[in-house]
């Protein structure tokens, strides 16, 4: 048997640290002396007190130190995998928030200007991806707009109303610093219509930020607006990998045959109340053939939980008209996760709802 203090040498951990561990019941004493209340180890507990101070050097919570240490070797490699992952997205967090900051320190340095030229098929098709699912909520104008992020590659356009998420990309010719700018909703459809306008047949659309600007050419003719000064939310933060780098469900459709559907006089609906008000839940569950069909009051009961959602019908009927048509993958991780709709042949292009509880 081992003192608390020899424990605490062995391991690496503190006495106070296996005290607190022993108080969660993530590491017990093999006996604690009713007498004197001396905590005593064995020597087979040496080696998870130092694997606990191992995840407590590197942020696991107490809960999930815990689950390690009960784990087997594949589920255990499982939790630290997971957990890596959130540190990296963690420090990718962090190094925006920075880029953030140091723009901030650098306002008064002289204003860099940033040419995306794109082709005007390309984003005329982002646009069309996300505009759906621009906020209308006044009191929040952060959401109001679309975000118009440049990359290596080209530009991200991203839109959220917090129930709903568009996320699409533009290959593009990039000239100058990587830019982040909201761009007004009201500007965005000025700039669909130019793309669609008369403009003969030239192929390109130059897109240029600048001096809290934002403004598309094509053609000779140019809409601008300010950006928004808004800080547009940290969507990332839905799109998080699972612990084994995909869905738990994840269903192929066809995009006509589900609009077909929820367009039906006949549609099926669950009501539930929400604030005390009613509100129509679209179902959605197997059909037994690899696909989803809508689900009625009645089909609940005896369904398991991980095998349908329920979510807004008419937002889902957006995203399905905002994919086009063809073959929509359906992506989802159990009854109260995210859906995510993806069109098999373009990965950047895609939607996320949030659940309505069943």
């Amino acid at each position: 048997m081992r003192s608390i203090g020899e424990l605490a040498r062995a391991s690496g951990l503190t006495v106070s640290a296996l005290r607190f561990y022993d108080s969660a019941g993530v590491l017990i004493p093999a006996l604690v002396d009713p007498v004197t209340g001396y905590r005593w180890y064995t020597t087979d507990q040496v080696t998870p007190a130092r694997l606990v101070a191992g995840l407590r050097r590197v942020g696991m919570p107490v809960a999930q130190i815990a689950a390690a240490l009960r784990a087997e070797p594949a589920q255990a490699h499982r939790l630290l995998d997971a957990h890596l992952r959130r540190l990296e997205d963690g420090l990718a967090d962090a190094r925006r928030e920075l880029s953030r900051v140091r723009a901030l320190i650098d306002a008064e340095e002289p204003a860099m200007t940033t040419r995306l030229v794109s082709a005007r098929a390309d984003l005329a098709a982002a646009v069309d991806a996300v505009r759906f699912a621009v906020g209308t909520d006044v009191d929040l104008p952060a959401m109001a707009g679309v975000l118009f992020e440049s990359d290596a590659a080209g530009v991200w356009l991203v839109a959220t109303d917090r129930y709903r998420l568009a996320v699409a990309r533009a290959t593009a010719r990039v000239e100058g610093p990587a830019v982040r700018v909201l761009a007004p909703v009201a500007f965005v459809d000025e700039l669909r219509a130019l793309l669609d306008g008369d403009v003969g047949l030239v192929a390109e659309a130059r897109l240029t930020v600048a001096a809290g600007t934002i403004s598309l050419r094509v053609a000779g003719r140019t809409v601008d607006a300010d950006v928004l000064p808004y800080d547009f939310p940290d969507h990332r933060r839905l799109l998080r990998r699972t612990p084994d780098g995909g869905p738990a469900h994840r269903l192929t459709v066809d995009a006509d045959a589900l609009r077909a559907a929820l367009t039906s006089a006949d549609a099926p609906v669950v009501t539930r109340r929400h604030d005390g008000v009613p509100l129509a839940v679209t179902v959605l569950g197997p059909d037994g053939r690899g696909g989803v069909r809508l689900l009625g009051p009645d089909e609940l009961t005896g369904q398991a939980d991980a095998f349908r959602l329920g979510v807004n019908g008419g937002y889902l009927l957006e995203a399905v008209a905002a994919a086009g048509p063809g073959q929509l993958l359906l992506e989802w991780d159990g009854p109260i996760a995210p859906l995510a709709l993806r069109r098999p042949d373009d990965a950047d292009a895609f939607s996320v709802l949030m659940p309505i509880r069943l």
